[in-house]
């Protein structure tokens, strides 16, 4: 009998040290990318459109797995419609007409996928790139920090109304559907006036909006776009995105939780892109601070740049920062993986190091992994007094050099990669720069 309580109690040790060492970086008993995610989408055949969407969608419309679906030039469900989509369900983005579907505020998108059958959005070509089409808009009644209730939308869109484009309000709790186990590929489209389009923008979208597993591969602008709101994101995945794989803004107000960004240093465009970018304004001055600036609550996030040479790629200038936090805004990370990037984060120039904004930028319990520095300001090339900050027992922050073999499960599987940590090999070090440096 005390033999059994001895094995049961090793037993207990040694799961209960695995399950809490095994927090960091997205999580899970099982890889939850598989089944629905796809990581060779240009090897996928989804065939011909047999159904058109265009102009106004302005009654309740259901679209259906038997159907394909073209999005043709851009759509808009408007007059408080509710538009459902079935599980399995593709809908293309046309390429010349450059597609996009935009759910104005006040209407609904119930795209409820499984992870066995997911809805997907691509685009319409037989070779397809990134850019093809436009990307998803859902608007909300949510608060932004702009002065005045309301925004509108910047992109070029043509809408019949200026209201279908507007969005933001004074509901926090705003219900704009669901969005769960969804692809978005291909994205992206490049306007001449206007930039680029992001895969999914959320836009004044509130807090009972349901948005779960969703991935957005190979767009040619942002991934995730959030402006202003009151979100919560759970398992996101953006997959090789040219320019930031999440970007927030106008006093977004963001958990995101059990995500990933996969970043390639041979894949990206001509602008900056890290895997989040965390702003409260464009002009300050535009920002109304008498409400709530921008905050993101990040928790199980793994942040990875795939390099086959990243000595190399980061002396040529193909690797940038994975986290860039702009001035007034606050941000929160815990038990996250920072891997691979040139260096891990940088705050705005502007931000003055002081407790006061210390305590507005928290990194904790978070595992550092082959950045070439930790935490820098803008154009300053001494972090000691971040380093030390950061550095503190307290925060129990790690730092280690690990090859991408020895740090992940199997991040070099083409078709079902896995991108938890693999505990068992992690050997923390401070060395956080190259010895040949």
């Amino acid at each position: 009998m005390k033999k059994i309580t001895q094995i049961a109690l090793l037993f207990l040790v040694v799961y209960g040290n695995t399950f809490a060492q095994q927090e960091k970086g997205i999580i899970g008993y099982n890889n939850w990318l598989n089944p629905w995610t796809e990581f060779k989408p240009n090897k996928v055949e989804y065939g011909k459109p047999t159904k058109i969407l265009s102009g106004n969608i302005t009654k309740d419309t259901k679209l259906l797995k038997r159907d394909i679906y073209l999005l043709l030039g851009d759509v808009f469900v408007t007059d408080s419609t509710t538009l459902s989509i079935e599980p399995g369900t593709v809908i293309l983005g046309d390429f010349k007409t450059k597609g996009s579907l935009t759910i104005s505020n006040g209407s609904k998108i119930i795209a409820d996928g499984s992870h066995t059958d997911p809805i997907i959005f691509t685009s319409n070509r037989s070779v397809k790139k990134p850019g093809d089409w436009g990307g998803v808009f859902i608007l909300g009644d949510a608060p932004t920090n702009k002065y005045g209730n309301e925004s509108s939308l910047n992109y070029g869109l043509v809408p019949s109304a200026a209201k279908t484009i507007s969005y933001g309000g004074n509901n926090p709790a705003s219900y704009s559907g669901v969005l769960r186990y969804v692809r978005i590929e291909y994205a992206g489209k490049r306007t001449r006036d206007y930039g680029y389009f992001n895969g999914l923008t959320l836009a004044g979208v509130g807090q009972q909006t349901i948005i779960e597993n969703i991935m957005v591969s190979y767009c040619e602008g942002n991934s995730f776009n959030i402006l202003g709101g009151d979100v919560i994101l759970d398992k996101m995945v953006s997959y090789k995105s040219s320019i930031n794989d999440y970007e927030f803004n106008y006093g977004a107000q963001c958990q995101l939780n059990n995500s990933l960004a996969i970043r390639s240093p041979y894949v990206s465009g001509a602008e900056t892109s890290r895997c989040m970018y965390v702003l409260a304004h464009d002009l300050k001055e535009e920002a109304d601070f008498s409400k709530r600036q921008t905050f993101v609550d990040a928790e199980n996030l793994t942040l990875i740049n795939l390099s086959s040479d990243l000595k190399n790629d980061i002396k040529v200038g193909l690797v940038n920062e994975a986290i860039f936090i702009g001035e007034d805004a606050s941000f929160s990370i815990d038990k996250s993986v920072i891997s691979g990037f040139n260096p891990a984060v940088i705050f705005d120039s502007k931000i003055k190091i002081n407790s006061e904004n210390l305590e507005k930028i928290k990194f904790t319990r978070t595992y550092f992994n082959n950045c070439k520095g930790n935490i820098f300001v803008e154009n300053v090339a001494n972090n000691e007094d971040l380093e030390n900050w950061y550095g503190n027992r307290a925060f129990n922050n790690v730092y280690s050099k690990g090859p991408d073999s020895e740090t992940f499960i199997d991040v070099e599987n083409l078709k079902r990669p896995d991108f938890r940590l693999r505990i068992n090999r992690i050997i923390a070090s401070n060395d956080i720069e190259d010895d040949d440096d």
